[in-house]
């Protein structure tokens, strides 16, 4: 029986692979905050989405966790947020998800809280 092991990825490569599943199921507002030169963060990135319903940042969140890994065999090291489904948090160490119903993403603004991050919005993908 083979084991597939976790590959060895950068903390790059890991954050374009949420992005991906981000943009698979249509959320919006991504914001990739690049936090490695920020002191005391506890990550190298946070990738931030909205999407406008429970039932789809749900979606969201599940459609992140399967390309990750299939890509790289890496599960979240830890997860928040999937019974209220208002915030759901993918933590992979080095890169943390964030997939916030809209209402809720303007309420807790990590954008503004990490002001110093080097902070790219990422173009929709869809029409």
């Amino acid at each position: 029986m083979r084991i597939n092991k976790p590959k060895d990825i950068s903390s790059e490569e890991l954050c374009n692979l949420v992005v991906k599943g981000m943009q698979e199921k249509k959320a919006v507002d991504i914001v990739v905050m690049d936090l490695r030169d920020v002191k005391n963060a506890i990550a190298d990135f946070f990738v931030i989405c909205s999407g406008n319903s429970d039932t789809q940042i749900d979606a969201i969140a599940d459609s992140v966790s399967e390309e990750v890994f299939k890509d790289s065999q890496i599960n979240p090291w830890h997860q928040e947020g999937k019974m209220n489904r208002e915030w759901i948090l993918l933590d992979y160490v080095d890169v943390v998800a964030h997939v916030f119903k809209k209402e809720r993403r303007s309420f807790y603004d990590l954008e503004q809280l990490w002001g110093d991050a080097e902070i790219r919005v990422v173009e929709e993908t869809f029409a």
